[in-house]
């Protein structure tokens, strides 16, 4: 039995079913991971600055990279592909315990995944916050005004500092999020992940948890993870094919 044959068992054989994606889901949608080869935080250490919150809100220079990443991102322009699509199907059949994303773009939900069993462990970034009022809208109302030319747009109702509703470094992720994550893990008789290096805590520690549980653990990622020595599969194909393969 070849490889793909034997994950696609241990997935169809599975009752329940739990997912976790990270960046290299999306790269496929045209939209850059960041900690790969070509990551924008590899190639650009110091763009990790407009994702830390003492920098941003206290650094107007940063704050506007920020604002030229965002109008420039294709997050907004960008469409589900084959892989977000083919985890639409787990639903059926309730067979979906969770699926717990790493990524901030909302293509999940756009691909027709259940909003209630997406679990954005970093929030989304399609959502603006205000940090003094709390007012929130969609991010593409502040992307066209920096795109008409405001550096730095800030809240329309009381003039606070805008941004992302995404969790930044120096901030705590949500519990409750946390429990959700932990306890679709906890539901499921075996994990597929996707697109993640597995570097990131509490994401990455969701793999030993389920292979602690006795799921079985299947891996798809461009690169080697630390913890595909815990695997049941292990895959390193294009993910828009190896996924829709797996699920078919």
């Amino acid at each position: 039995m070849d490889e793909l044959a034997r994950a696609r068992d241990l997935l169809r054989d599975a009752a329940r079913v739990a997912v976790l994606t990270g960046a290299g889901i999306s790269t496929a949608s045209g939209i850059g991971d960041f900690r790969g080869p070509q990551g924008r935080w590899t190639l650009d250490p110091d763009a990790e600055r407009v994702s830390t919150l003492s920098w941003y809100l206290n650094d107007p220079d940063v704050r506007a990279k920020a604002w030229r990443f965002r109008a420039e991102s294709p997050v907004y322009d960008a469409e589900p592909n084959a892989a977000h699509r083919a985890l639409v199907d787990l639903e059926q059949g309730a067979r979906l315990t969770g699926l717990v994303t790493q990524n901030t773009d909302g293509l999940h939900q756009l691909a027709g995944s259940n909003p209630e069993l997406v679990i954005e462990l970093h929030g989304n970034s399609r959502t603006w916050r205000c940090e003094r009022c709390r007012a929130t809208g969609p991010m593409t109302e502040m992307v066209r005004q920096v795109r008409a030319g405001d550096p730095d747009p800030r809240c329309p109702y009381d003039g606070g500092i805008v941004r992302a509703t995404t969790i930044l470094f120096e901030e705590n992720l949500d519990p409750a999020t946390i429990d959700a994550a932990v306890g679709a893990v906890e539901e499921a008789d075996a994990l597929l992940v996707i697109g993640t290096s597995l570097t990131v805590h509490p994401a990455a520690g969701l793999v030993p948890y389920a292979h602690r549980r006795g799921a079985a653990v299947v891996i798809v990622n461009a690169e080697p993870t630390d913890y595909d020595r815990l695997a049941h599969s292990v895959h390193r194909g294009p993910i828009v094919e190896v996924v829709p393969a797996l699920l078919r």
